[in-house]
Formats: C-alpha cells, structure tokens, sequence
C-alpha cells in the first residue's frame, strides 16, 4: 500500500533525522534506506530529499560536508547536529502521541 503524498511529506523530516542518527549519510543512501525500511512502498525522488537537507541544514539539524566515496569521486554527506537530536525526539513524541490517539479511537469504534 503506497502511502499518500501528504503522508510521505509529513514523515520526510523524521525519516531522515532518524537514518542520520544512525550514522552519516548521503542523499542517495538516504533515499535507498527509506526504500528498504517502507518495503518499497515508499520511493522518494532527488528532487524531494534535497531540498528537505538543505532546510534541515540551515535550520542547524544537519551538517553537510564533502568526503570521498568509494571510487575516489567526492560525496556531499549529511550529519546530524545536537539539535537536530533534540528535533527527532520531539518529532517522535509527536508521531507517538498521533499513532497513541489513532489506537485509542480504533478501540472505541
């Protein structure tokens, strides 16, 4: 079951804050990572993870920097700062808060 468009937007920053706490990354890592976890129900494109790290990074979430991949060519990487730590854990209230209430109203149905 593919998830809607609003719902891919909505978990974006909790998706990738959460990859990032695991480790540096980059985009293409990221985006593959967020494949396997969904089962392949969810497919992000360069053209939506971008600009979600460009935000995330001025907003002092994320660092980027350059490293080198594997076959020598340089690679923009991601990774997370202490507040973008502090972001997650409130994001993952607010998720655990929303799926706690989604419980709660399937018991009463």
């Amino acid at each position: 079951m593919t998830p809607s468009k609003d719902l891919v937007a909505a978990s974006a920053i909790p998706l990738i804050l959460s990859i990032l706490r695991q480790g540096d990354s980059y985009g293409y890592a990221i985006i593959q990572k967020v494949r396997e976890v969904s089962g392949g129900d969810v497919e992000w494109a360069d053209g939506m993870l971008y600009p979600i790290l460009h935000r995330l990074e001025k907003r002092g979430f994320v660092q980027a920097y350059w490293g080198e991949a594997d076959n020598g060519r340089k690679r923009k990487y991601y990774r997370l700062d202490r507040a973008g730590i502090a972001e997650l854990e409130i994001q993952r209230r607010h998720w655990n808060k929303l799926h706690g209430m989604l419980q709660q109203l399937e018991g009463a149905v």
